[in-house]
């Protein structure tokens, strides 16, 4: 409920935002009209139309993007009709083409106040007008669209949007029942009626105009960038605690945060680092990704049973074994380990996890891997099965594109271990890495309770390389940093991030924690392609390990790269994808190693150029 008043008054505040001028023109051309018939269809359309789009673009799937683009190209036709006749009404018995006539059916429909037709007509340039409406992504609605997105669509996604779709349409209607009457007023007073309408059906034409040419999308994002984003905030920094006493059960867990805002990561809390996927918890300053700590029992010997019941379905296709159930699994402690393949924190938890379920496999325990994914490529079933085969994972592994097993255990983070009892109940859980020695001896216990007699003593001893070594979580003071424009934060650059059109960025100077880009890159959502050859990504980091989620992009083919530390080549400061000279290149899609430093750490300036474009670049890590 509060996630839906938060929504919705974000929704309101769209009504300060220059995203929302391309939309005022097809809702100020129902001006004077009757309010039950005429705005309030429209406006219901729109809203509705919104959520129902976005909920499909939560997603994922290129079928949804390529049917909105289609809807998108429909709508604008219609309302570019609507225009015309709007503007040219003498036109409307000569033109015979079949969308510009529907154009003229609605006009006129709609401008009979006791039609029948007037509902209907109305209804369909609201949902036109969805179709188009493309609002500024600030921190509510990048909250919603990023659980959506981590958590797959729902019922209480959509309920989410249409909240926000609703406020927005609020405002409107408020703003047009002033405007309504300020016209008629002026058709009474001026008898200017056929140059209002024909004025409206300019600023109609206009404003299909710019959306054609993506400016509701691009010019209007940057000047958009702080109109209600501090608004917005400050309604989340009030509504946070009680959104996350709700999200974890009442369970405040102890957090590790990453706060920017003065460009300097404030670090807090243990060493034992994870990802967090529930909204809630990603929202912080400026869309600031937190990472929390799991909690430990009091002693191994008290270990109760939680709330969570524990389910296998779901998953699209296993590897390594045929799908498993917990009933099948009924007398087996069973280790569930959530994780996906490009983050860094599961990776350094992965060998743990792969030594006890060698050690233990003879006396009772099965570990299961389920791989949740973050990003859109962590969908695809061939990755992932690479991604198994590269790590070296023997157990079977649960493909959750779904997020049915997430759901279930009511998840929240990468990695997330969930120990399970011969009986099948979850009796501890650990979240993020550390702790291995203590979530060892829980499984010596349960194995013990379980009846083996002759359960293996001591903790497993690791010894990692690459990205699967662990950090000195001392010496790191950069945070996890999105590329993609939904949850980027400390971007350098004198425009912004221009979203969803190819932009040419000039470097910047940067202070800790900042980045940037050069050359032409295309910012979408998740991630930034590289239009041209010979753009880069720079960033001011304080860490021992640089990692950055990189791939080949739409192209599919190897683009090559090179890096620099502080201008210069790595040297013996170079990352396993890297050589000496700082030369890689990015043949998949997956996490990238680019620097391993061994002397003292301080602040550097990396940057990664790439020779050849059609590069999709996603996330910085750090260790």
């Amino acid at each position: 409920m509060i996630l839906a008043i938060l929504a919705y008054l974000a929704g309101v505040l769209t009504i300060l935002s220059p995203c929302i001028l391309p939309v005022l023109p097809f809702v100020f051309a129902r001006a004077g009209q009757p309010f039950l018939r005429s705005t309030l269809p429209m406006l219901a359309g729109m809203a509705l139309t919104f959520a129902l789009v976005a909920s499909l673009a939560a997603l994922g799937g290129g079928w949804a993007v390529e049917a909105n683009e289609y809807g998108r190209l429909a709508a604008m036709i219609i309302l570019a009709g609507f225009g015309v006749i709007l503007l040219f009404p003498s036109l409307a018995e000569r033109l015979t083409r079949p969308i510009v006539s529907l154009g003229a059916r609605l006009s006129e429909q709609a401008d009979r106040r006791g039609a029948a037709g007037g509902i209907g007509a109305s209804m369909l340039i609201g949902i036109a007008t969805g179709l188009l409406w493309a609002p500024c992504a600030g921190p509510v609605l990048g909250l919603i669209l990023t659980g959506a997105a981590l958590n797959g669509a729902s019922l209480g996604t959509s309920v989410l949007l249409a909240a926000y779709a609703l406020g927005a349409a609020t405002s409107l209607a408020l703003a047009l029942l002033v405007g309504g009457r300020v016209y008629q007023a002026m058709k009474r007073s001026l008898g200017v009626s056929d140059y209002l309408r024909r004025g409206v059906g300019a600023a109609v034409l206009v404003a299909v105009a710019a959306i054609a040419l993506g400016l509701d999308t691009g010019f209007l994002t940057r000047v958009s960038a702080q109109s209600t984003a501090a608004l917005e905030q400050t309604l989340i920094d009030r509504l946070q605690p009680g959104m996350q006493t709700a999200a974890n059960g009442g369970d405040a867990a102890p957090s590790m945060a990453m706060q920017g805002g003065d460009g300097n990561a404030k670090m807090r809390s243990d060493d034992r680092m994870m990802m967090s996927a529930d909204p809630s918890m990603m929202m912080s300053g400026s869309n600031t990704m937190m990472m929390q700590a799991g909690q430990s029992p009091a002693g191994v010997a008290d270990l109760p049973v939680e709330s969570i019941e524990p389910s296998l379905d779901g998953a699209v296709e296993w590897l390594n074994a045929p799908p498993l159930t917990m009933a099948a699994l009924k007398g087996k402690v069973v280790l569930v380990d959530f994780w996906t393949y490009s983050c860094i924190n599961c990776l350094r938890a992965i060998p743990y996890v792969r030594a006890w379920a060698e050690k233990y496999e003879d006396q009772g325990l099965v570990v299961i891997g389920v791989h949740a994914p973050e990003f859109a490529f962590e969908k695809k079933i061939d990755n992932v099965r690479r991604a198994t085969a590269d790590l070296s994972i023997g157990y079977p592994v649960a493909i959750d594109n779904d997020y049915a097993i997430w759901r279930a255990f009511n998840n929240q983070y990468w990695p997330a271990h969930y120990f399970i009892d011969a009986e099948g109940r979850v009796r501890h859980h650990h979240f993020g890495e550390g702790d291995y020695q203590q979530s060892e001896r829980v499984i010596q216990q349960l194995l013990a309770e379980a009846g083996e007699s002759n359960v293996a003593g001591g903790t497993v001893s690791v010894t990692a390389s690459g990205a699967e070594a662990a950090s000195n979580q001392a010496d790191v003071q950069s945070p996890e940093t999105y590329i993609g424009y939904l949850r980027a934060q400390n971007f350098l650059g004198a425009d912004g991030i221009v979203n969803d059109t190819a932009h040419v960025y000039a470097a910047g100077d940067p202070r800790r924690n900042e980045w940037g880009l050069t050359g032409s890159w295309n910012v979408g959502p998740e991630s930034a392609e590289l239009t041209k050859d010979g753009g880069s990504i720079y960033y001011r980091f304080r860490a021992r390990d640089l990692h950055l989620v990189l791939g080949p992009g739409s192209l599919g083919k190897p683009v090559r790269f090179r890096v620099t530390i502080d201008g210069k080549a790595p040297g013996d400061d170079h990352g396993v994808d890297t050589d000496a000279g700082g030369n890689g290149t990015v043949t998949e899609q997956r996490l990238y190693q680019l620097v391993r430093q061994g002397g003292p750490i301080a602040d550097h300036t990396f940057e990664i150029r790439f020779l050849d474009p059609g590069l999709e670049a996603y996330a910085f890590t750090f260790g």
